[in-house]
C-alpha cells in the first residue's frame, strides 16, 4: 500500500504560506496526510525541526523526500500529482502566471507586515503606509490584467484554477479581512477565491484554534 504524501502546516489561521499549497492540492483532489503545528509555540519549535531543515511550514513529505518553500511545493505537486494542470498550457500564460507567482512568493514586505493573515479578524478604516498601499495597487493591477486577458476562459486568473491563485488566495483573506477596497472586477476574483470549497473548508478549521502568541492577543 501506497503512503500518501504528507504536508506540515501551520497553524490556518494564521499561516499564508501553509495555505498556498494546501489549498492547491486540496482543490485539485490530491490526498495527502496532514500535520498541524501550533505557531510561535515551543511545541512548533521543538517539533518542527523534525520535519523541515528550514525550521519552517509549509514542508511536503513524500516518502523519503522533503519538499519545503510553498512555490517549490506547487511546482513539485504540479509535475508529481496534477500532470502540469497547475499552469496555464498556452506557453506565455504559463510564463506571466509564473512571474506573478514568482512576484507573490518574493515581494509585497509592506503588505504581509501590515495586513497579516488573521481569517477571524475583520478589520475597517485600516490605516496603511505609503509602501502597502503601493503593494495593494500592484495586487490589484495583476488581476485586472489577468482577469482582463483570460476574462473567456474561466473565472480564474488564467481561467481555470492554478498555482497563481494559490499563491494569491492568502491576499484575499487579507483584502477581506482589512475591509480593502475592491472595484467590481477585483471583488469578483476575490469573492471567487473565498468561494471555493477547498478555502471553506480551510477557514472552519481556524474556529477552533487557540491564538498564537504572537499574532493575537487571548480573549479578555
Amino acid at each position: 500500500m501506497q503512503t500518501l504524501p504528507t504536508l506540515i502546516v501551520g497553524s490556518k489561521n494564521y499561516s499564508s504560506w501553509s495555505l498556498r499549497p494546501w489549498l492547491l492540492l486540496r482543490q485539485f483532489g490530491v490526498e495527502f496526510d496532514e500535520i498541524k503545528l501550533p505557531l510561535d509555540t515551543p511545541e512548533f519549535y521543538a517539533r518542527i525541526v523534525g520535519y523541515s531543515p528550514t525550521g519552517r511550514v509549509p514542508v511536503l513529505h513524500d516518502g523519503s523526500l522533503r519538499v519545503w518553500d510553498s512555490l517549490a511545493i506547487c511546482e513539485y505537486a504540479n509535475e508529481r500529482f496534477l500532470d502540469g494542470r497547475g499552469w496555464p498550457a498556452d506557453v506565455a500564460a504559463r510564463a506571466q502566471a509564473r512571474a506573478i507567482s514568482a512576484e507573490m512568493h518574493s515581494g509585497f514586505a509592506a503588505l504581509r507586515n501590515e495586513l497579516p493573515m488573521n481569517c477571524r479578524k475583520r478589520v475597517r478604516n485600516h490605516a496603511v503606509s505609503a509602501d502597502a498601499a503601493q503593494d495593494i495597487a500592484r495586487v490589484k493591477t495583476i488581476w485586472r490584467e489577468a482577469r482582463e486577458r483570460h476574462a473567456g476562459a474561466g473565472n480564474f486568473l488564467f481561467g481555470a484554477f492554478g498555482i497563481a491563485d494559490a499563491m494569491y488566495a492568502p491576499v484575499v483573506l487579507r483584502f477581506l479581512g482589512y475591509d480593502v477596497a475592491l472595484d467590481p472586477l477585483e471583488r469578483r476574483y476575490a469573492d471567487t477565491i473565498r468561494a471555493l470549497p477547498a478555502m471553506h473548508d480551510w477557514i472552519a478549521e481556524t474556529v477552533d484554534e487557540p491564538p498564537a502568541p504572537l499574532h493575537e492577543p487571548p480573549p479578555p
